[in-house]
């Protein structure tokens, strides 16, 4: 493991933050999606002797995207993150999910944010969400915790988002 650490932690150094690019139609947002998060990590790990690696694994009933951090040495590190959607049997649901749990997982693992130009709104009282908002939102495929960072959820809220 003492070679892929020292290759992670060298291009850890080099790495830097994603640019949000991507828009979310739903809350007006903008943020780093999979492709800008790729190309800010991908060539510093590989110029590191590191590759990534994100198959789709079932455990426990669930799936998972794995994230496998592979260094020339043939030493590896991996975790796993749920594969979550609303819609089963919903091939662009899952998709969805996948491509959220790939860019979260990546980001996570090897431990970069995404330029924050909005900073301010995480401290703002969040407005409360409505029976309209919780429809819209579904009709967007936007998650329950994609809500609840824009809007202050009620449990009854919630319960109604999840019925839909």
């Amino acid at each position: 493991m003492k070679q892929i650490a020292t290759a992670l932690l060298k291009a850890q150094s080099e790495m830097s933050n994603p640019k949000k690019g991507a828009t979310n139609p739903f809350f007006k947002s903008k943020y780093a999606d999979l492709n800008a998060i790729r190309e800010a990590v991908i060539p510093v790990l590989n110029a590191n002797g590191i590759s990534v690696l994100q198959p789709i694994v079932h455990l426990d009933s669930k799936n998972f995207v794995k994230t496998i951090l592979l260094h020339e040495s043939g030493e590896s590190i991996e975790s796993v993150t749920e594969i979550i959607y609303n819609k089963l049997n919903d091939a662009q649901a899952q998709g969805s999910g996948i491509s959220y749990a790939r860019r979260y997982a990546l980001q996570s693992f090897v431990c970069v944010g995404a330029d924050d130009d909005d900073g301010q709104k995480a401290v703002q009282n969040k407005p409360n969400a409505t029976k309209e908002v919780m429809d819209k939102a579904k009709t967007a495929n936007a998650t329950i915790e994609q809500i609840k960072q824009k809007y202050s959820v009620t449990a009854e809220l919630e319960q109604y988002f999840i019925n839909l």
